[in-house]
């Protein structure tokens, strides 16, 4: 697959808090990118794995990490994750230099991204909550989505950097717009798995050869990137990989707690939830998100 095009992207010093599936490869792509990478993650044998392998520096703290950075990038797992490498003594804020960028790839609420906004402009720092779609196969091949809230001058600056990572970076608002973002995301994803676990298992049940049907109808209307890219091993029944039933139960959970202030209707991603939610009680919970289709066998 094509990689992004950042040759042209100076080289710069930046930072990466959180060696998880998504932030391992993404600090690996500023390395190739040849910007100049510091990491800190909570596991520190981890973070020497990393810089071991990519040839970068890694540090005991996310201050640490951060110090003299001109961006640091963040995928941790939540708000209270994000607080913890942020604040206090040892945390990014106090590491970063005046005018500096947080480029949080995290996806959290938009309540904590638009306070972390407001605690960075206080130190004459830069914040830009900037979760990311495309999943592990995305990180891996430098090809993600990243959705931005934030000043737009932040954006444009930490943009070419990001690029590394990502095959799009786009501003869609103001602090919190880029989580709120990410919910809309998340809410299509939830329905449009189910629809295709169903579409799937009613094939089955018919006696159709569904590599033949998926084929098809994924010429028409039907196709969507979760039919091109699950839509095979669902049929096979493998889920082993991608991203995680325990982390879009997460991700909706913060979708239901969003639409309790602004008043908004969900009543299928509720549903799908209940699904998401058995397919835990059968031990699925680090299962990819397509295995909706394992509960209607």
């Amino acid at each position: 697959m094509q990689q992004p095009e950042h040759n042209a992207t100076p080289a710069r010093r930046v930072a990466f808090i959180g060696l998880g599936t998504m932030g391992y490869p993404m600090a690996g792509h500023l390395v190739r990118a040849g910007h100049v990478v510091t990491v800190c993650n909570r596991t520190a044998a981890k973070a020497a794995r990393w810089a071991a392998e990519f040839g970068g520096a890694a540090a005991a703290t996310p201050g640490q990490a951060a110090a003299g950075a001109e961006v640091v990038f963040a995928c941790v797992g939540a708000d209270a994750d994000l607080r913890a490498v942020t604040l206090g003594s040892d945390g990014a804020f106090a590491g970063m230099r005046a005018g500096a960028i947080f480029f949080d790839c995290t996806t959290t609420s938009a309540e904590v991204a638009r306070e972390l906004a407001a605690e960075a402009a206080g130190r004459g720092l830069h914040f830009v909550d900037a979760p990311v779609s495309g999943g592990e196969a995305g990180a891996l091949r430098g090809q993600l989505t990243v959705m931005c809230g934030g000043e737009a001058a932040a954006i444009e600056r930490a943009r070419p950097v990001a690029l590394a990572f990502a095959r799009a970076v786009t501003r869609v608002g103001p602090s919190g717009a880029g989580q709120l973002a990410k919910m809309v995301n998340q809410i299509c994803i939830a329905g449009l798995v189910q629809g295709l676990a169903e579409g799937i298992a009613f094939g089955q049940a018919a006696g159709l050869d569904m590599h033949r049907v998926l084929e098809v109808i994924g010429q028409g209307a039907a196709q969507s990137w979760q039919m091109d890219n699950r839509g095979a091993t669902m049929l096979e029944d493998r889920f082993d990989f991608g991203f995680a039933v325990d982390w879009m139960r997460k991700d909706l959970g913060l979708c239901f707690a969003e639409a309790r202030r602004n008043g908004a209707q969900l009543p299928v991603a509720q549903l799908v939830d209940g699904y998401y939610a058995e397919i835990q009680a059968l031990g699925g919970g680090r299962w990819d998100t397509s295995s909706l289709v394992r509960r209607l066998r």
